[in-house]
């Protein structure tokens, strides 16, 4: 009862610790003697005791102990074991906890000779007949033994002596000597016993019908007055024997090996019994679980069928993947009848573990969409493992922090004590790498390594989880494009799949560097990219040319930014006056640009010329030449009429070796020959109005619109207002009350500042006594007010438009 319970097995006392003992504690055992003292076990004491101590399955720990082990307590047919568990958190066994647990079996009758394989030890007792001797009968001297028999050395009296027989010589030692060499030696008034550990260095490895033995020749001596009693103490035990064959354990057992049977020349099979975990099992059991018991003349064969009832799986790791071996404790007893030893009894204890095999673990994905939740599953695992970290972004995690780090990690076990792990990570936690698909798809991975222990090996091996779940969540960056004052605008708004995302123009990477190097406007605030180009710049297209205008085109695309594949395009076309390319300027000097269109890949810029072809273009990019040069110049024909003196010049292509051009554009500048201005002037008598001093209340607006019409203000709702750089706002300021039309408003200054408080600094004027600040890069423009339904005195309303700009000091942005 309780975490330690005892069972009686023939010669074996068996005490059972339950899982309750054993999770996360460190064991320590001990074997109490009658004294009351406590001897710590390690395997050498272990081995050389008569006690075993060995996991049974996953959570339980078997403590075995021969009848005559050293510190068991006999009295007649009755063994008396005493053990000590100590249980503790920490190897060093500090707090710990003790518990002792006493158990008693009976055994017998006893056979003539015993012999028990154990897992750690092989046993052999034999039974002494030993004639009473007299007290008074002559001492013996100590050179008399060695003349009795040369294996007996001469020693003090009643000193037992073990004489090992090597093919090559043969040793003897005293018991203190066996002792010290690991070997473990006991009587009672009827037995003699000896224990040897398989690791003992006198054992011999011997091949009986193909099977190896682990075999040990002896015998010991007892010195008794005047009378030597010698008893053969050989033991052998199979240590292979085992094979596999059609998902099936073969073990195969030699009947009465030559090392035991020696000097033996009948034999009978009184019985052959075989069971599991040192219970027996009948014949009606083993064919329940379709074991296979074979006695032929020379061999004991046993057939178990690999995962049947008796074994466990346990978890194995073999080059650090993932397996299980399958592992059952077969036992075999022997008994046979000879005309040397009487009755032999064999009893064989085998634990036998299959080869590994490797274990595909199942991971599911049961990602919950909606909770925008991934969830999976890793299993199914033995209960011989445990979860110990995972590993995310190369940061180690143990599982108790893993919910630190958005993880929930929690345990489901089967019935069977199977058990699986299910992790529960949000969509939107740092290590969750998001990534867009398709249209609006997004894939979230959840790639993670985790670590698993097993119990009570402590090997460690490692699950690569990658769950990916395809959520229908993506918002793509949208643009909007426009032109003004000679230049090509895209603003785009950033979504959420376009973080790693970068500008291409063709295959040149707009970076902030580049754009600074060809004079363009690149901003990023983060949810807005703004992309300004000149009307004539080396990335416009011109797509055609017409007198209504130059179509000009940017085209953009955003690429991945580490696959550089493309993921959006957007582009902005605009149709310039044919003015931009043409100066005619007052001192007959003529600047005219021509661009490259779309489809004349093969036009080479730098060989444009004028009719004159001695006139080159003093410019030349891959898209455009520029020409300067003076109206009396390069060919240039003129024309007169009434009002007009014009120049006309022809920019040509010549392929080369070829006169007629391929390429021809005309140009034409006009001068007026004579203007006349008409000014109106008209003088009044009338002295002008006096204007009185007064006081009086106004009520004003300040409104900002979003358009140049004026018709659509921005509401209070929709402030802030974001605007980029040199974009325009149009304000409104009117008078509302009094209405009276005799009033005209008029603006006197006008100051934007970095706050809502109209006396902060820094300040900026934008109206100075009425006019433009003439410091500005780009000054006020004030626009005419119209009669509409909402405008019912024209001099009661004053609007104007100012380019956006922003406060710095020095190259610092200032911001509040």
């Amino acid at each position: 009862t309780g975490p330690m319970r005892s069972e009686c097995l023939g010669n074996l006392l068996r005490i059972t610790l339950s899982a309750e003992y054993l999770e996360d504690k460190y064991l320590s055992f001990s074997v109490v003697d009658q004294s009351g003292i406590a001897w710590e076990l390690d395997e050498a004491r272990a081995s050389q005791c008569g006690y075993t101590v060995t996991y049974r399955n996953w959570s339980h720990i078997e403590f075995r102990a021969s009848a005559l082990s050293c510190h068991s307590h006999l009295e007649k047919d009755l063994f008396t074991v005493t053990i000590q568990v100590k249980a503790s958190h920490t190897p060093d066994m500090k707090n710990a906890t003790t518990r002792v647990k006493s158990a008693s079996c009976r055994y017998g009758p006893w056979s003539p000779r015993e012999l028990v394989c154990e897992s750690n030890y092989m046993e052999v007792f034999v039974r002494r007949e030993v004639p009473q001797m007299v007290k008074d009968l002559i001492q013996d001297e100590p050179e008399d033994w060695t003349l009795a028999l040369p294996e007996a050395k001469a020693g003090e009296a009643s000193i037992w002596q073990i004489v090992f027989h090597q093919p090559e010589e043969k040793k003897a030692l005293l018991v203190s000597d066996a002792w010290s060499a690991g070997y473990g030696l006991n009587t009672t008034d009827t037995r003699v016993l000896l224990r040897i550990p398989y690791t003992a260095e006198q054992i011999q490895l011997i091949e009986d019908q193909g099977i190896t033995f682990s075999a040990v020749r002896s015998s010991i001596f007892y010195k008794q007055r005047w009378m030597i009693l010698m008893v053969d103490t050989a033991v052998a035990c199979p240590i292979d024997g085992v094979d596999y064959a059609n998902k099936t354990i073969i073990w195969s057992v030699p009947k009465y090996t030559q090392l035991l049977s020696a000097g033996a020349t009948s034999f009978k099979d009184v019985l052959v019994e075989a069971g599991v975990d040192l219970h027996k099992l009948s014949a009606k059991e083993m064919a329940s679980r379709k074991y296979v018991l074979l006695n032929d003349l020379n061999v004991i064969t046993m057939k178990i069928p690999i995962g049947a009832e008796g074994g466990y799986y346990k978890t194995s790791v073999s080059s650090g993947q993932h397996g299980a071996k399958y592992t059952i404790k077969l036992f075999l007893e022997h008994q046979w009848e000879d005309n040397k030893w009487g009755l032999t009894k064999h009893t064989i204890i085998k634990e036998i573990e299959t080869p590994f095999e490797q274990v595909e673990l199942a991971i599911t994905n049961n990602s919950n969409l909606s909770a925008r939740l991934m969830n999976v599953t890793v299993g199914t695992f033995l209960p011989d493992v445990e979860l110990v970290n995972l590993t995310v972004e190369g940061i180690t995690v143990a599982v108790p922090e893993a919910v630190q780090h958005g993880c929930l990690i929690h345990e489901i076990r089967d019935a069977n004590g199977s058990k699986a792990y299910v992790i529960q990570v949000p969509f939107d936690a740092p290590f969750i790498k998001k990534e867009y698909t398709r249209e609006d798809m997004r894939a979230y991975t959840l790639n993670t390594t985790l670590v698993f222990l097993t119990h009570p090996t402590r090997e460690t091996f490692t699950v690569p989880v990658i769950a990916v779940s395809t959520v229908k969540d993506a918002v793509l960056p949208s643009a909007r494009g426009f032109c003004d004052g000679g230049n090509l605008h895209l603003i785009i708004t950033r979504g959420n799949v376009d973080q790693n995302w970068q500008p291409f123009i063709s295959d040149w990477h707009l970076t902030p560097e580049a754009a600074q190097k060809y004079n363009y406007s690149l901003r990023d605030n983060g949810s807005h990219l703004a992309i300004s180009v000149p009307f004539l710049s080396s990335h416009v297209n011109y797509e055609d040319f017409h007198t209504s205008g130059i179509k000009a085109s940017l085209h953009l695309t955003l690429k991945d930014g580490i696959t550089l594949a493309n993921r959006r395009n957007f582009s902005v076309s605009c149709r310039f006056s044919p003015s931009e390319l043409i100066q005619c300027l007052p001192n007959g000097t003529v600047v005219i640009t021509v661009v490259k269109l779309v489809g004349t890949a093969d036009l080479d810029t730098s060989l444009l010329v004028l009719r004159d072809r001695q006139c080159k273009p003093s410019l030349v990019t891959e898209n455009t030449a520029t020409f300067k040069f003076n109206v009396n110049t390069c060919g240039t024909n003129r024309k007169f009429d009434s009002m007009t003196m014009t120049y006309e010049n022809d920019v040509l292509y010549f392929r080369p070796g070829n006169d007629t051009p391929a390429y021809q554009l005309k140009f034409v500048c006009s001068y007026a020959i004579k203007q006349t201005v008409d000014v109106r002037y008209e003088s009044k008598k009338n002295p002008p109005p006096g204007i009185k001093p007064g006081f009086g209340t106004l009520d004003l607006s300040l409104k900002l619109f979003k358009e140049k019409s004026y018709s659509d203000p921005y509401q209070e709702s929709e402030y802030p207002v974001v605007k980029y750089l040199r974009e325009a706002l149009y304000f409104e300021v009117e008078l509302l009350q009094p209405e009276d039309e005799r009033l005209e408003l008029n603006l006197d200054d006008c100051w934007a500042t970095n706050s809502q408080s109209q006396d902060s600094l820094p300040q900026w004027p934008i109206l100075i006594n009425g006019c433009e600040n003439s410091e500005d890069s780009y000054k006020t423009v004030f626009h005419e007010v119209n009669y509409s339904s909402r405008v019912k005195f024209l001099q009661h309303l004053k609007r104007f438009e100012v380019r956006m700009f922003t406060f710095v000091q020095g190259t610092t942005l200032l911001q509040q």
